[in-house]
């Protein structure tokens, strides 16, 4: 694998991207977007799926969203109705790259990503086939399952008292991330979460707007999951998912048009075996490469791929 930095402008930011392109095969290229979720970073499940799909003779880009990382934008700011138009700017640069395949392109995204991939592509055509690993539907309903009764109470006061203080002054209170999504009733992605994803980050990674929270209570990407159809749909999901239950990729599923694949992973939870070596990550990844190899295909969309093509 080799790696070409790929910035490109959405809403007048530069973001932060990097296409990973295979050891040799032939170009042009079949190419995924990797997508991370809340509080994730390029270098983190993007880079991660890079190293595993460029084997298989898949580039991969990998975006950091605005406000994150290297990337221009707020800083503390985590909306996924904006985090779609990241991905589909993503698409706008990538046909400007003759080592890919725009017409053989796939979308993939991890936990809250899963939902902004599916944004993404319900309005972009040029999204052949869409991957959503342990994404939610509703964010309403996932992030009321991170919460007891109390804590909930707390988080909706807050966003409430947060509107008025945004209209008086222009800004938004910042907060814990995890006062947003709640960790410690999912004890292997705290732990995850402690280990790995916090380490050497960005001061960005230690609070989040209460105004992305109430972007984030209203995103509902299954509401619009059935304009993907008739292009491919592959959800992953942890059947031991605390975080983001299990339930949100069964509903998104229920909602999907055909064709659709459910891929359960019967003894798995949100994050914990997210690691290059790992079981679980290298069965995932097959069940992927399968996919996008199926729904792409070798001459898939050779003739176009360009905006506004169907």
């Amino acid at each position: 694998m080799h790696t070409i930095p790929l910035p490109y402008f959405v809403d007048r930011s530069l973001l932060d991207a990097d296409l990973h392109l295979p050891d040799g095969g032939q170009r042009p290229y079949p190419v995924v977007v990797a997508c991370s979720g809340y509080q994730g970073r390029k270098r983190i499940h993007p880079e991660r799926f890079a190293r595993a799909l460029t084997p298989h003779g898949f580039a991969v880009l990998a975006i950091e969203y605005r406000g994150q990382g290297e990337s221009e934008g707020e800083r503390c700011r985590f909306v996924p109705q904006e985090q779609a138009e990241d991905v589909r700017g993503a698409v706008d640069r990538l046909t400007t790259v003759e080592e890919v395949d725009t017409g053989r392109l796939a979308l993939l995204g991890w936990g809250m990503g899963g939902g902004v991939v599916i944004a993404a592509a319900a309005e972009d055509p040029r999204a052949r086939a869409v991957v959503a690993l342990n994404a939610f539907g509703d964010g309403e309903r996932a992030l009321r399952a991170t919460h007891d009764d109390r804590s909930w109470e707390s988080l909706l006061e807050r966003v409430e008292r947060d509107r008025a203080y945004r209209a008086a002054t222009g800004r938004s209170e910042r907060t814990a991330p995890w006062d947003v999504f709640r960790l410690d009733l999912d004890p292997s992605t705290d732990s995850y979460v402690a280990d790995d994803l916090y380490r050497g980050l960005d001061q960005g990674a230690s609070a989040v707007t209460l105004e992305s929270a109430e972007w984030i209570l209203r995103f509902r990407p299954e509401r619009v999951v059935s304009q993907v159809a008739p292009r491919p749909l592959l959800l992953v999901h942890g059947a031991r998912n605390g975080l983001h239950r299990l339930g949100e990729a069964e509903a998104l599923y229920r909602l999907a048009g055909e064709p659709k694949e459910l891929f359960v992973l019967e003894d798995a939870g949100h994050t914990e075996w997210m690691f290059d070596d790992h079981p679980t990550f290298r069965r995932v990844v097959d069940r992927v490469a399968r996919f996008c190899s199926d729904a792409l295909g070798p001459d898939a969309g050779r003739s176009g791929g360009g905006p506004g093509s169907t």
